[in-house]
């Protein structure tokens, strides 16, 4: 399987090329059609196997597919972690993967001052 087997628009295709990913991993092959069918999902694997991948990926796709609502923009996906680390390579990941594709993000976490973090809420992200 490839990750053309996905389904996945040319933006994410050109992102995991440029990341060196060539072929899914287990969990990621598992877990990206159903998410990218609107499913829910709970997976579990080993450290290091892709995990942000799998689910990342193909919420970055179902965002650029969906039509955004008019006027102020709004917060449309929210990831939780357990650890400011895992949040901040999360939002790593997250833009690689989507840096051809048009959508703002932000990390966001406690113990710092919350000044900038609360700006990025109110302005959309």
């Amino acid at each position: 399987m490839t990750f053309h087997d996905l389904s996945l628009i040319q933006p994410l295709l050109t992102a995991i090329e440029r990341v060196g990913y060539t072929h899914p991993t287990p969990i990621q092959a598992k877990a990206i059609p159903p998410i990218l069918n609107g499913q829910d999902l709970m997976g579990c694997a080993q450290t290091g196997t892709g995990k942000t991948a799998a689910f990342a990926i193909p919420i970055l796709q179902r965002l650029t597919l969906k039509s955004r609502p008019e006027g102020k923009r709004k917060i449309r996906t929210l990831i939780l972690t357990p650890t400011r680390e895992l949040a901040i390579q999360i939002e790593e990941n997250i833009q690689a993967y989507g840096k051809d594709l048009d959508h703002r993000h932000a990390v966001i976490f406690g113990g710092v001052n919350q000044h900038s973090q609360v700006q990025q809420i109110k302005n959309g992200i």
